[in-house]
Protein backbone atom coordinates (compact mmCIF):
# COMPACT_ATOMS: atom_id res chain seq x y z
CA UNK A 1 0.00 0.00 0.00
CA UNK A 2 1.30 3.63 -0.83
CA UNK A 3 1.60 5.75 1.84
CA UNK A 4 0.53 9.54 1.70
CA UNK A 5 3.74 12.05 0.86
CA UNK A 6 4.78 13.86 3.92
CA UNK A 7 5.29 17.41 3.65
CA UNK A 8 7.15 18.88 6.97
CA UNK A 9 6.90 23.06 7.83
CA UNK A 10 9.12 24.50 9.51
CA UNK A 11 8.45 28.27 10.40
CA UNK A 12 9.06 31.64 12.87
CA UNK A 13 5.56 32.54 12.18
CA UNK A 14 4.52 31.79 15.95
CA UNK A 15 0.75 30.58 16.32
CA UNK A 16 -1.58 33.45 16.90
CA UNK A 17 -1.97 33.86 13.08
CA UNK A 18 -3.34 32.68 10.02
CA UNK A 19 0.25 32.21 8.24
CA UNK A 20 0.48 28.48 8.91
CA UNK A 21 -2.97 27.71 7.83
CA UNK A 22 -2.44 29.57 4.73
CA UNK A 23 -0.13 27.31 3.61
CA UNK A 24 -1.74 24.41 4.61
CA UNK A 25 -4.48 25.16 2.47
CA UNK A 26 -2.33 25.94 -0.18
CA UNK A 27 -0.58 22.18 0.05
CA UNK A 28 -3.58 20.20 0.46
CA UNK A 29 -5.40 22.31 -2.37
CA UNK A 30 -2.81 21.31 -4.80
CA UNK A 31 -2.26 17.91 -2.91
CA UNK A 32 -5.49 16.88 -1.20
CA UNK A 33 -3.09 13.42 -0.08
CA UNK A 34 -0.53 14.92 1.49
CA UNK A 35 -0.03 14.01 5.60
CA UNK A 36 1.16 17.78 6.76
CA UNK A 37 3.96 17.79 9.79
CA UNK A 38 4.50 20.75 12.03
CA UNK A 39 8.15 20.71 12.83
CA UNK A 40 7.58 23.60 14.49
CA UNK A 41 6.37 27.42 14.54
CA UNK A 42 8.06 28.43 17.56
CA UNK A 43 11.55 29.23 15.47
CA UNK A 44 12.41 32.55 17.37
CA UNK A 45 12.05 35.45 15.11
CA UNK A 46 14.16 35.93 12.07
CA UNK A 47 16.62 32.96 13.64
CA UNK A 48 18.25 31.52 10.82
CA UNK A 49 20.60 29.44 12.89
CA UNK A 50 17.54 28.13 15.32
CA UNK A 51 16.11 27.31 12.20
CA UNK A 52 18.26 25.45 10.41
CA UNK A 53 19.14 23.64 14.08
CA UNK A 54 15.58 22.36 14.50
CA UNK A 55 15.11 21.15 10.98
CA UNK A 56 18.31 19.04 10.83
CA UNK A 57 17.08 17.67 14.35
CA UNK A 58 14.15 16.65 12.63
CA UNK A 59 14.61 15.75 9.18
CA UNK A 60 16.64 12.34 9.61
CA UNK A 61 13.66 11.07 11.43
CA UNK A 62 11.05 11.02 8.76
CA UNK A 63 10.34 8.52 5.81
CA UNK A 64 12.63 8.93 2.26
CA UNK A 65 10.99 10.98 -0.09
CA UNK A 66 9.44 13.95 2.73
CA UNK A 67 9.72 17.00 1.24
CA UNK A 68 11.10 19.55 4.27
CA UNK A 69 9.42 23.54 3.90
CA UNK A 70 11.15 25.74 5.91
CA UNK A 71 10.70 29.60 5.98
CA UNK A 72 12.55 31.65 8.53
CA UNK A 73 12.94 34.74 5.94
CA UNK A 74 13.88 38.03 7.10
CA UNK A 75 14.74 39.04 3.30
CA UNK A 76 11.30 38.04 1.90
CA UNK A 77 11.00 40.20 -0.94
CA UNK A 78 13.76 40.58 -2.31
CA UNK A 79 16.77 39.97 -4.30
CA UNK A 80 17.22 36.54 -2.18
CA UNK A 81 16.20 33.29 -4.33
CA UNK A 82 14.46 30.90 -3.40
CA UNK A 83 15.42 27.46 -3.71
CA UNK A 84 14.63 23.25 -3.74
CA UNK A 85 17.43 21.30 -2.86
CA UNK A 86 17.49 17.63 -4.11
CA UNK A 87 19.16 15.36 -0.86
CA UNK A 88 19.76 11.66 -0.95
CA UNK A 89 16.86 10.97 1.01
CA UNK A 90 14.46 14.15 1.38
CA UNK A 91 13.39 17.14 -0.56
CA UNK A 92 14.01 20.86 0.97
CA UNK A 93 12.65 24.05 -0.43
CA UNK A 94 12.36 27.63 1.32
CA UNK A 95 14.88 31.01 1.13
CA UNK A 96 18.57 30.50 -0.01
CA UNK A 97 19.45 32.36 3.21
CA UNK A 98 21.24 29.19 4.73
CA UNK A 99 18.01 28.28 6.83
CA UNK A 100 18.27 24.85 4.62
CA UNK A 101 22.23 24.33 5.42
CA UNK A 102 22.52 22.13 8.02
CA UNK A 103 19.86 19.62 7.05
CA UNK A 104 20.30 19.48 3.46
CA UNK A 105 24.59 19.22 3.89
CA UNK A 106 23.43 16.48 6.39
CA UNK A 107 21.82 14.60 3.88
CA UNK A 108 23.92 15.02 1.19
CA UNK A 109 23.10 17.99 -1.25
CA UNK A 110 22.43 16.32 -5.07
CA UNK A 111 21.25 18.95 -6.59
CA UNK A 112 19.58 22.29 -6.27
CA UNK A 113 17.75 24.28 -8.37
CA UNK A 114 16.27 28.21 -8.36
CA UNK A 115 12.67 28.51 -7.94
CA UNK A 116 11.32 29.89 -11.22
CA UNK A 117 8.68 27.77 -12.65
CA UNK A 118 5.70 30.33 -12.31
CA UNK A 119 3.47 27.39 -12.95
CA UNK A 120 4.27 25.88 -9.74
CA UNK A 121 3.52 28.71 -8.07
CA UNK A 122 0.42 30.60 -6.63
CA UNK A 123 -1.04 33.03 -10.12
CA UNK A 124 0.00 36.12 -7.78
CA UNK A 125 2.78 36.15 -5.38
CA UNK A 126 2.96 38.75 -3.10
CA UNK A 127 6.52 40.57 -1.87
CA UNK A 128 6.02 39.21 2.05
CA UNK A 129 4.50 35.81 2.01
CA UNK A 130 6.72 33.64 -0.27
CA UNK A 131 5.80 30.58 2.47
CA UNK A 132 2.10 30.55 0.83
CA UNK A 133 2.57 31.85 -2.59
CA UNK A 134 5.73 30.02 -3.61
CA UNK A 135 7.07 27.57 -1.12
CA UNK A 136 4.26 26.06 0.25
CA UNK A 137 3.03 25.16 -3.28
CA UNK A 138 5.94 23.92 -5.19
CA UNK A 139 6.48 21.60 -2.36
CA UNK A 140 2.86 20.49 -2.92
CA UNK A 141 3.27 19.93 -6.58
CA UNK A 142 6.70 17.61 -5.79
CA UNK A 143 4.75 15.61 -3.37
CA UNK A 144 2.28 14.95 -6.14
CA UNK A 145 4.78 13.50 -8.06
CA UNK A 146 6.22 16.36 -10.55
CA UNK A 147 9.96 15.70 -11.85
CA UNK A 148 12.36 17.47 -9.58
CA UNK A 149 13.67 19.43 -12.78
CA UNK A 150 10.49 21.20 -13.23
CA UNK A 151 11.35 23.12 -10.32
CA UNK A 152 13.84 25.81 -12.51
CA UNK A 153 17.17 25.55 -13.88
CA UNK A 154 20.39 24.29 -11.49
CA UNK A 155 21.87 27.15 -9.15
CA UNK A 156 25.59 25.41 -10.45
CA UNK A 157 26.71 27.87 -7.11
CA UNK A 158 24.93 25.71 -5.06
CA UNK A 159 22.78 27.11 -1.88
CA UNK A 160 24.67 29.74 0.56
CA UNK A 161 26.41 28.29 3.52
CA UNK A 162 26.63 30.18 5.95
CA UNK A 163 29.42 30.70 8.46
CA UNK A 164 27.72 29.24 11.57
CA UNK A 165 28.01 25.59 9.63
CA UNK A 166 30.93 24.92 10.95
CA UNK A 167 33.06 26.12 13.86
CA UNK A 168 36.54 27.04 13.98
CA UNK A 169 39.49 24.53 14.86
CA UNK A 170 42.71 26.04 16.51
CA UNK A 171 44.75 23.89 18.51
CA UNK A 172 42.77 21.73 21.07
CA UNK A 173 40.68 24.82 21.17
CA UNK A 174 36.87 24.86 19.49
CA UNK A 175 35.79 28.04 18.29
CA UNK A 176 31.76 27.83 18.46
CA UNK A 177 28.87 30.00 18.24
CA UNK A 178 25.18 28.75 19.99
CA UNK A 179 23.17 27.72 17.06
CA UNK A 180 19.84 27.29 19.41
CA UNK A 181 18.70 27.21 23.12
CA UNK A 182 16.42 24.61 23.99
CA UNK A 183 12.90 25.44 25.98
CA UNK A 184 15.27 23.89 29.41
CA UNK A 185 17.76 26.84 28.61
CA UNK A 186 20.36 24.17 26.91
CA UNK A 187 23.00 26.12 24.82
CA UNK A 188 23.67 24.06 21.55
CA UNK A 189 27.00 25.02 19.70
CA UNK A 190 27.92 24.79 16.33
CA UNK A 191 30.53 22.14 17.06
CA UNK A 192 29.55 18.05 16.72
CA UNK A 193 31.13 14.75 17.74
CA UNK A 194 33.46 14.53 15.07
CA UNK A 195 34.95 17.91 16.21
CA UNK A 196 35.49 16.73 19.44
CA UNK A 197 37.42 13.45 17.83
CA UNK A 198 39.74 15.96 16.42
CA UNK A 199 40.78 17.29 19.74
CA UNK A 200 40.60 13.64 21.35
CA UNK A 201 38.20 15.10 23.95
CA UNK A 202 36.77 11.87 25.77
CA UNK A 203 34.15 12.09 28.46
CA UNK A 204 35.65 12.86 32.08
CA UNK A 205 37.77 15.34 30.56
CA UNK A 206 38.04 19.39 32.21
CA UNK A 207 37.86 21.65 29.67
CA UNK A 208 37.58 25.54 29.60
CA UNK A 209 35.10 27.47 28.35
CA UNK A 210 35.51 31.19 27.20
CA UNK A 211 32.40 33.31 27.22
CA UNK A 212 31.95 37.38 26.40
CA UNK A 213 35.85 37.78 28.49
CA UNK A 214 35.81 35.11 31.23
CA UNK A 215 36.23 31.60 31.56
CA UNK A 216 34.75 29.15 33.35
CA UNK A 217 36.21 25.49 34.02
CA UNK A 218 34.09 22.34 33.90
CA UNK A 219 33.84 18.52 32.97
CA UNK A 220 32.85 16.56 29.75
CA UNK A 221 30.45 14.39 30.76
CA UNK A 222 27.60 11.78 29.22
CA UNK A 223 24.75 13.59 30.65
CA UNK A 224 23.39 16.24 33.08
CA UNK A 225 22.67 13.77 36.05
CA UNK A 226 26.59 13.26 36.38
CA UNK A 227 27.20 16.84 38.25
CA UNK A 228 25.80 17.87 41.20
CA UNK A 229 21.91 20.05 41.37
CA UNK A 230 23.31 23.77 39.43
CA UNK A 231 26.64 23.12 38.58
CA UNK A 232 27.73 23.49 34.85
CA UNK A 233 28.80 21.06 32.57
CA UNK A 234 29.84 19.91 28.73
CA UNK A 235 27.81 16.78 26.75
CA UNK A 236 27.45 15.57 23.16
CA UNK A 237 23.49 16.06 23.02
CA UNK A 238 21.08 13.88 21.47
CA UNK A 239 21.67 15.36 17.89
CA UNK A 240 25.85 14.58 18.07
CA UNK A 241 26.25 18.57 18.83
CA UNK A 242 28.00 20.23 21.72
CA UNK A 243 25.67 21.54 24.37
CA UNK A 244 26.23 23.83 27.72
CA UNK A 245 24.30 22.99 30.25
CA UNK A 246 23.39 23.32 33.85
CA UNK A 247 21.72 20.51 35.63
CA UNK A 248 18.10 20.98 36.54
CA UNK A 249 18.78 24.76 35.52
CA UNK A 250 19.14 27.28 32.65
CA UNK A 251 22.49 27.46 31.05
CA UNK A 252 21.56 30.29 28.54
CA UNK A 253 20.51 32.01 31.63
CA UNK A 254 23.49 31.24 33.83
CA UNK A 255 25.67 32.25 31.31
CA UNK A 256 23.75 35.41 29.57
CA UNK A 257 24.11 33.69 25.80
CA UNK A 258 21.97 34.01 23.02
CA UNK A 259 21.64 32.84 19.27
CA UNK A 260 24.55 34.03 17.63
CA UNK A 261 27.40 34.67 20.58
CA UNK A 262 31.03 33.27 20.31
CA UNK A 263 32.20 30.75 22.94
CA UNK A 264 35.41 28.81 22.77
CA UNK A 265 36.02 25.90 24.32
CA UNK A 266 39.45 24.45 24.74
CA UNK A 267 40.56 21.12 25.80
Amino acid sequence: MKRSPIITLTTDFGYKDHYVAAMKAVILSICPQASIVDITHGVPKYDLRAGAYVLKAAHRFFPRGTVHVAVVDPGVGTERRGIAVKTTNHVFIGPDNGVLSLAALDDGVEEVRVIENRMLTLPSVSHTFHGRDIFAPVAAHLARGIPFSVVGPLAREGMFVPEFVEPKVEGRTLECEVVYIDDFGNVILNAERKHLSLLGANYGDRCKVQIKGFQIEMAFLPSYGYVSEGEPLLLINSEGHLELAVNRGNAARFFGLKSGDKVNVSF
